[in-house]
């Protein structure tokens, strides 16, 4: 499973364990039927450049990024049956649980990037 790291920020982990929705059934389902996500981690939804929360039963933050995986838009607390749109730029998504990724962990124009090697620079790490 991939890491989403920040390299604008230094390399900080934002997500330590994502999952690819990259197929017509994938993005559909999406997180329909699941009661929450982990600390740590989230859905990359690829492409997409808008999301629909009917039938959720919980709310995420959502990281629309471009096709360079650069940030151009950043929705939080999209609450159950609520709708985020990522604007024209915008090529895929990334769902994470709401409050549980820190304000200052990503911000728009930030650069993001996947890894496939633990990583040191967690954002749940205060200390690093």
């Amino acid at each position: 499973m991939a890491s989403l790291i920040n390299t604008s920020r230094g390399g900080r982990i934002i997500l330590a364990a994502i999952e690819k929705a990259d197929t017509f059934w994938r993005r559909s389902l999406g997180l329909l039927f699941r009661r929450g996500l982990p600390a740590g981690a989230g859905l990359w939804i690829v492409p997409c450049s808008s999301i629909h929360m009917f039938g959720m039963c919980f709310s995420l933050d959502v990281l629309f990024l471009d096709a360079e995986l650069r940030v151009v838009k950043i929705v939080r607390k999209v609450r159950p049956f609520g709708m985020a749109l990522g604007g024209p730029h915008a090529h895929s998504v990334v769902e994470i649980a709401t409050g549980w990724l820190p304000a200052d962990a990503v911000a728009v124009g930030d650069q993001l990037a996947w890894a496939t090697e633990p990583r040191e620079k967690s954002i749940g790490n205060k200390h690093s």
